[in-house]
């Protein structure tokens, strides 16, 4: 790991947190928040021993979104009218549905979504039933969804979908932990939907979802 985004001088005790610290506060499992770190997203350090020191007010800064938009997402608040708040959907919010049992990446999924884009409501549910009879229910503008899922796979789910009216205005995007090579079982669902692998999630969801969002607006 290159250690030129960790900081050389210690920081005082209280204003650090240990990295399981944080993993709780956020939700995430530990290897996230030291990816994160390595990535520069959270300011750290390293004791004598090797062990992660992070930075109390980066950890606020990332959750309160003070980190600088992705490519795409700066352009969604100017084109959509209220200032980033879609007239789409109850109390003018977009809607978005999350479909994944994983509870570490639906914690994830969710944190990302309300530091970059606060104003949309967003559901989750935990497996294929349970996402298929909410997506009927709440009428989302977006759906993000794992393929790997107890009842119904995701792949299923959206095969279905295409054969409903929703579907023609529903902004999809699939999330997985599979690689490239293992997908083609689920090409058939696949077409023209953008497909996010799980270990690039935290860099590449945003900006897709900030497209979602910008063909929304656009339709306003």
């Amino acid at each position: 790991m290159s250690t030129d985004l960790l900081r050389t001088q210690p920081l005082p005790t209280e204003d650090h947190y240990t990295t399981l610290e944080v993993a709780r506060m956020l939700g995430l499992a530990v290897r996230s928040v030291q990816l994160m770190v390595d990535r520069g997203e959270l300011q750290a350090w390293k004791t004598p021993g090797g062990h992660r020191r992070i930075a109390r007010d980066s950890v606020q800064r990332w959750r309160d979104g003070g980190r600088s938009p992705q490519a795409g997402e700066a352009s969604v608040s100017a084109a959509v009218p209220g200032g980033g708040q879609p007239r789409n959907g109850q109390q003018g919010q977009v809607k978005m549905l999350l479909i994944e049992d994983s509870m570490h990446f639906q914690n994830l999924v969710t944190l990302l979504v309300r530091r970059q884009f606060p104003n949309v409501d967003l559901r989750t549910a935990n497996d294929g039933i349970a996402g298929l009879i909410l997506a009927g229910q709440f009428q989302p503008d977006v759906l993000m969804v794992d393929l790997l899922l107890p009842g119904i796979d995701g792949a299923t789910l959206l095969a279905g979908l295409r054969a409903h009216p929703l579907f023609e205005r529903l902004q999809v995007v699939v999330i997985t932990s599979l690689e490239p090579g293992e997908l083609a079982p689920y090409t058939f669902a696949l077409d023209g939907v953008p497909v996010v692998h799980k270990p690039q999630l935290v860099t590449e969801l945003p900006p897709l979802l900030a497209q979602c969002l910008q063909t929304i607006a656009e339709r306003v």
